[in-house]
């Protein structure tokens, strides 16, 4: 473990370091009113190590990495990818280039890829932010989601696995793939970690949520996606398990719905209602 640590990131430990916000996470938005993809710059504030995540747009992530490498901000060590799609891992190539001696850590699909973990293994960010690699297949069969802590903060990048409200489409992979990865791999998160998805697809996502169960937590975040044009960082596990229809596959209310009762099949029928909807 100590020695993945130290070829991703070295090692530094001086005696002080002025402790002023830990875990910063910036959002980087891509192809706005079309994808509208997430890039994410998380950074260990202590030692200035950061990770990109998902800078798939290099004309639109790199200008703001160059501008905080410059002011000396950050100090960039890694690409990460959650999964292999040209709209997450597509701008590595471009990005390899502008920035060098990064590692790209993501799944064994993802282009350029240098270093793929193991399902729950972990490495770190700077001195304190600890990340752990979630296999989460479905979607893509890389697909990895990375929890991340420093203290009590908590997040997850989920990629295209979890959305706030919804789901990604079952590409490669099939309702149970994605029944494990929602309700088993990310429900056993703290209910307090904050959920940074690849896309900005909240309006379209509750609008099917809405359809199918009218409950206060759905109608909550029906409100605020109506008055916010972003919602990554803004809502919890503990939440998705509120408002987000396909992490109610075990309520009766959802199974009645369906017509369904087996969770993996509940799973099965979201899903095709969100895809004709």
């Amino acid at each position: 473990m100590n020695f993945l640590r130290t070829q991703l990131f070295g090692s530094s430990s001086p005696l002080f370091r002025p402790q002023i916000r830990a875990m910063h996470i910036q959002s980087i938005p891509m192809w706005t009113g079309k994808g509208n993809n997430y890039a994410y710059l998380v950074t260990d504030e202590p030692t200035k190590q950061s990770v990109i995540i998902d800078p798939a747009n290099p004309p639109e992530v790199a200008p703001e990495l160059k501008s905080q490498i410059a002011s000396g901000k950050i100090d960039l060590t890694a690409i990460v990818n959650t999964h292999h799609h040209w709209d997450h891992a597509g701008g590595n190539g471009d990005i390899l280039k502008q920035f060098k001696g990064l590692q790209v850590i993501g799944g064994k699909d993802c282009a350029s890829v240098t270093k793929t973990p193991a399902h729950g293994e972990e490495f770190k960010i700077g001195d304190r932010i600890s990340v752990k690699a979630l296999h989460t297949p479905c979607h893509t069969q890389d697909s990895i989601c990375y929890y991340m802590q420093d203290g009590d903060q908590r997040a997850v990048f989920t990629g295209d696995t979890l959305f706030i409200g919804g789901c990604g489409r079952f590409f490669e992979g099939n309702a149970k793939e994605m029944h494990k990865a929602l309700n088993e791999t990310l429900a056993a998160l703290p209910d307090d970690t904050k959920v940074y998805p690849g896309h900005e697809y909240t309006k379209a996502n509750v609008k099917f949520c809405i359809a199918v169960s009218q409950t206060e937590p759905i109608k909550k975040l029906q409100a605020f996606a109506d008055q916010n044009k972003q919602t990554q960082g803004k809502f919890t596990i503990g939440d998705e398990k509120l408002h987000n229809v396909f992490m109610r596959v075990n309520d009766p209310e959802i199974q009645k719905v369906t017509g369904k009762t087996d969770p993996v099949d509940v799973m099965a029928a979201l899903r095709e209602m969100k895809n004709s909807m």
